[in-house]
């Protein structure tokens, strides 16, 4: 898995650990202390649905600590020449559709917005390529044949 993350995408998972960690977890233990002092623990959905939300929340704060701890900003060519990690790939398949997307780590990527991981099968199709290059991607529903059009720091 690739440490490159981007300052927005760092500074997003430094955000979601700190609130996890000072507003989610005290408000949630405090919900757990009161619920056990009810009384009996095993018929007391707030008691058991708190202890799972704490298991859940001490995971993911875990996850985000060993992660933090690896990651790097990756640097973004203010003028890439070739696709590369945080810059802007623009294609055309063989139907004339386009599509734009950004290459991210993997901690930051968000389909619906754009963001694919440079890990993923697609990103590892495009990293390298230049403008005009011919590119497979290998997809679950069958490979696509695309073009290249455009490799840029910013959204085209």
């Amino acid at each position: 898995m690739t440490n490159l993350i981007s300052a927005e995408g760092l500074k997003k998972l430094q955000d979601e650990y700190n609130y996890l960690w000072k507003v989610e977890r005290p408000k949630v233990v405090q919900g757990v202390s009161d619920a056990a002092a009810e009384g009996d623990r095993s018929e007391n959905a707030e008691y058991i649905y708190g202890k799972k939300r704490l298991r859940e929340i001490d995971y993911r704060l875990k996850h985000l600590g060993s992660r933090l701890k690896h990651l790097k900003i990756g640097v973004t060519p203010a003028n890439p020449v070739s696709v590369c990690f945080g810059c802007w790939v623009t294609y055309e398949d063989e139907e004339g559709n386009v599509r734009c997307y950004q290459l991210v780590g993997p901690d930051e990527f968000d389909v619906s917005a754009g963001k694919i991981s440079i890990d993923s099968p697609v990103g590892q199709a495009l990293l390298n390529k230049r403008v005009d290059d011919e590119v497979t991607l290998k997809r679950p529903n069958g490979d696509l044949n695309v073009c290249i059009t455009g490799v840029s720091s910013k959204r085209s």
